[in-house]
């Protein structure tokens, strides 16, 4: 056997014996290349699967600086009010006591308690408040513009946080108030602020606002 032909021997062998290990090498690094897709599919789920939870705990949960002053336990609390129907609800916190006596001016205590899912705009006593107490007195002597304002702040639905972000829906008075806002502040008609939203009752959600609102 010559030279030339001794190393050409050589070389086939080594090629032989390299073979397996570079096929070795490709699987492997098949395999690399499929994990990589199924890691990141993986933390994908992880992240849709945070969201909604979020979402859950925001649209579940009072929120706004006066929630604080809300009883911690008993009819007045939020666990409370959420066992019975707004116009009682709204009558175990003393914030809403304008509110509930306006609405027993206007006998509107059983058409609030008997309807399903709706979204009560409820303004503090100091919303009251700001209204000059002469023209306050004439709204509550006149039992039919007292009924057209307190029906301007119900809404035929029930109303979650995400759907204030930017809203226009209908009242039973057949007006229209627009929201505006997102996390924990909104606005009514642009003017009133939430200042303790989602607040549950047995057939409510209950926004509690700084200023009454003024049909248009």
């Amino acid at each position: 056997m010559n030279s030339m032909q001794i190393r050409r021997t050589a070389i086939a062998v080594a090629a032989a014996a390299l073979l397996p290990f570079s096929l070795a090498a490709c699987s492997d690094s098949g395999s690399d290349t499929k994990a990589g897709p199924t890691a990141a599919a993986g933390d994908e789920g992880k992240t849709a699967a945070s969201t909604p939870a979020g979402d859950t705990m925001t649209d579940d949960k009072p929120f706004g600086p006066a929630c604080a002053g809300v009883p911690k336990d008993g009819a007045g609390s939020f666990d409370g009010m959420s066992k019975d129907p707004v116009a009682t609800a709204a009558s175990t916190n003393p914030a809403l006591s304008t509110l509930v006596a306006a609405v027993k001016q206007a006998g509107l205590v059983d058409t609030l308690n008997n309807a399903k899912d709706i979204t009560v705009f409820a303004p503090t006593n100091d919303a009251f408040a700001k209204i000059p107490r002469a023209d306050l007195d004439k709204v509550l002597a006149d039992k039919e513009q007292l009924t057209k304002i307190l029906t301007y702040h119900v809404v035929g639905q029930k109303l979650s946080p995400k759907q204030l972000g930017n809203g226009s829906f209908e009242t039973l008075q057949k007006g229209t108030v627009t929201t505006t806002g997102s996390g924990e502040a909104y606005k009514v008609n642009t003017t009133a602020n939430v200042v303790c939203g989602n607040v549950k009752t047995a057939n409510a959600n209950v926004y509690i606002v700084d200023s009454v609102l003024m049909p248009k």
